[in-house]
């Protein structure tokens, strides 16, 4: 058993209780190519489920979705793309939900799976460092809009991610990376918590409060 699957035995064990969750882990992850997808993803479910009991769910969709939507992630372009392979997938199981890309772009941050393109502000002004600390001090959107001389519902978007951010670090990240190690191979995805992890988050973030209803 490797460390990062230690680390997740722990976490599903304080938060669900159940010892199987354990045994799961316990196997060896293996490569994408010589693993057992129905048990990889009867693993990505469970964590979307310990994340339930910790955070508010913002779309209303049952853990196998939320666990599609992980997966699609890692697999598709862009929220759109995830939303075809879902349905797909549902249509194909048993239908049952309908997802739209609001609904998957809204269950990916509840998830913490936040993207760059997440982070890339276009053409507001402002950077998305700026937004980053503003919201890590505990500024309201009002507060973020004067100081940055935006639109209100601009900041609130990028806000959004700023918190998602906020909330993951807080976590040690344990939930993005185990999707990530869970579904990419780690060669692949390397670099991924280091993102947030580097970005000077963490200081800001010390001994800080964050909403985490996302």
């Amino acid at each position: 058993m490797d460390e990062k699957t230690s680390e997740l035995r722990d976490l599903f064990v304080e938060t669900t209780g159940a010892e199987t969750v354990t045994e799961r882990q316990a196997a060896s992850r293996g490569s994408l190519t010589d693993r057992d997808e129905a048990a990889v993803d009867a693993q990505v479910r469970d964590l979307v489920a310990a994340m339930r009991e910790r955070y508010d769910f913002s779309a209303d969709l049952d853990d196998a979705t939320y666990a599609r939507i992980a997966r699609g992630r890692f697999e598709a372009d862009d929220d759109e793309a995830i939303a075809a392979a879902v349905n797909e997938s549902e249509e194909a199981d048993a239908p049952s939900t309908t997802v739209d890309a609001a609904t998957v772009r809204d269950a990916r941050l509840s998830l913490h799976l936040v993207c760059d393109r997440d982070r890339d502000t276009g053409d507001a002004p402002f950077e998305y460092a700026e937004i980053k600390r503003l919201t890590a001090a505990g500024r309201s959107i009002v507060e973020c809009a004067d100081a940055l001389g935006a639109d209100p519902d601009t900041v609130a978007k990028y806000a959004r991610i700023a918190r998602v951010d906020l909330t993951s670090i807080r976590a040690n990240d344990r939930f993005r990376d185990g999707f990530r190690d869970l579904l990419t191979d780690a060669d692949i995805e390397g670099s991924h918590a280091e993102t947030a992890r580097n970005d000077g988050l963490e200081a800001a973030t010390e001994d800080m409060e964050t909403d985490t209803n996302l």
